[in-house]
């Protein structure tokens, strides 16, 4: 019998089930070109599955559900209500996109959404092994899908299936990974695993073999070096709009499933895991900004950017534990980091690809570095939000990358360890490197002649949803305070549950 907890702890998945469902038939009888019904009532769910998530994410409270295998707490509700937003924003930008390359014949885009939405959500809400899975595969199905959606488009299709393949190889890794800790453990929920692995009577070896195929799985899931490779293919041969869906809402479901597996479940494994962070953080700051440099395609530099970035969110994580040590304070400071860059990463990737999405619908896709020249001098406003992510990524001060990166490096420098300040100095040297490429955006967009002497036009949605977002870039640097605090409290709860 499942009692009244384990439907509380799953309603706004349902409602977003029984949404998607009802959107996916309501769109049978849309006519307009632009699906604007279908659109409306999309975003007016994901309005109030949002609203129900930060309610639930305000009261504070943790409750388990469906025999443990779903948790619902304050971290995992404020990132599924950040995911939710970011899915709006994103189907704002995207929709005049979409419309122009007749990638609205159908209402897909939006129930595909939904749906990878949905595995955001199962991902995050997981406590146990095959949840997780679950969430990860419905997610990642929905990509493909998405990533295809322009079916006479050469490279949308090459995309998709370097996606496909790559990924069902990243999946068989995960799900491999967790059927060593099952054989190794006799159990599934993440709570009793963690039991298990802290009672020391199963064999380290068994433990560290399952552990590095669950890393494996994540990194690639993250899109950290070396399972990076199908990025920049993706972001390049997809279309803008579903790059968004891909490089946005997933990275915090991604960051979500890292703490639950690693921390809630594998803590007492943290000295070896974390060295394999190490490594892929490493890895990911060096390619990422070498690679970054050499780019002149917008998309696949703003790939090898994320690369470099979830490097950052990687440090994060690895500095919460000190030499097999579990300080509360050391542990909070680290992970709520990792949290805060994640959340203010997502929300500077989406005014960057709004403003591209945007460019992009005067008849090209505005894809090269070189098409955004003399942006300023056409749309003083567009430059100016495009200017303020680059800044932001680049991580110079005031806006909220730098308070994203300070956080990071401070939990770091906090553990007193050698190889951590080493880390957070290496961290420093690769920013420096990397805001180079992000400069020369903004010099293009300043200093260069426009190609076309056309103003940049939107709808007002449009407008309206990319002034206020690359606005919060700017504030949240200032006043970074109160989000700091949210995730620290969040973080904070989760571990405590």
């Amino acid at each position: 019998m499942i009692d009244n907890i384990s439907w509380l702890a799953v309603y706004p998945e349902i409602v977003l089930l029984v949404m998607g469902c009802v959107i996916a038939l309501v769109d049978l009888g849309v006519t307009s070109a632009r699906r604007t019904g279908t659109y409306v009532l999309t975003l007016l769910t994901l309005a109030v599955v949002a609203a129900l998530q930060a309610l639930y994410a305000s009261s504070g409270n943790t409750f388990y559900g469906w025999g443990n295998m779903v948790v619902s707490d304050a971290m995992g509700n404020w990132l599924k209500c950040f995911a939710t937003v970011a899915m709006m924003v994103t189907l704002v930008y995207g929709r005049p996109y979409a419309a122009d390359r007749d990638m609205l014949r159908g209402g897909e885009l939006f129930t595909l959404s939904i749906f990878a939405l949905l595995g955001i959500f199962v991902m995050i809400s997981g406590n146990n092994f095959l949840v997780i899975y679950l969430g990860l595969e419905l997610l990642t199905l929905s990509s493909y899908a998405l990533v295809a959606l322009r079916r006479d488009h050469a490279t949308s299709t090459e995309a998709a299936m370097k996606y496909f393949v790559l990924g069902a190889m990243a999946s068989g890794f995960l799900l491999y990974g967790m059927s060593m800790m099952y054989g190794a453990t006799g159990s599934l929920d993440i709570g009793q695993v963690f039991k298990a692995i802290n009672a020391g009577q199963i064999r380290h070896q068994v433990l560290v073999f399952g552990l590095v195929f669950i890393v494996a799985g994540l990194a690639f899931k993250l899109g950290v070096v070396p399972f990076h490779m199908w990025i920049p293919d993706v972001y390049q041969g997809a279309p803008t709009a579903v790059t968004l869906v891909i490089g946005g809402a997933p990275k915090l479901a991604a960051f979500a499933i890292a703490i639950r597996l690693l921390v809630d479940g594998l803590l007492p494994l943290a000295i070896d895991w974390q060295q394999m962070l190490a490594v892929l953080a490493i890895g990911s700051l060096l390619i990422g900004n070498l690679a970054g440099v050499m780019q002149t395609n917008l998309k696949r530099m703003l790939a090898y950017s994320t690369i470099s970035q979830m490097g950052f969110v990687l440090l994060g994580l690895m500095s919460g534990v000190v030499n097999g040590n579990v300080d509360a304070t050391a542990v909070e400071n680290a992970y709520s980091s990792s949290m805060f860059y994640v959340v203010t990463y997502v929300l500077t990737t989406l005014a960057a690809f709004g403003v591209i999405l945007l460019l992009a619908r005067e008849g090209f896709e505005s894809e090269e570095i070189s098409d955004l020249a003399g942006l300023n001098q056409r749309s003083p406003l567009y430059a100016g939000v495009m200017a303020v992510c680059l800044f932001s990524m680049a991580g110079i001060p005031p806006l909220v990358g730098f308070y994203a990166k300070l956080s990071v490096l401070q939990a770091l420098v906090a553990s007193g360890q050698g190889l951590h300040i080493a880390l957070a100095v290496f961290a420093v040297i690769m920013s420096l490197i990397g805001a180079f490429y992000y400069l020369r955006v903004v010099k293009v967009m300043y200093f260069d002649a426009p190609l076309t002497a056309s103003s940049v036009s939107a709808p007002l949605d449009v407008r309206v949803v990319l002034t206020v977002n690359g606005a919060l870039v700017l504030v949240l640097g200032l006043l970074p305070s109160g989000l700091m605090t949210l995730c620290a409290d969040a973080v904070v709860r989760a571990l405590a549950s």
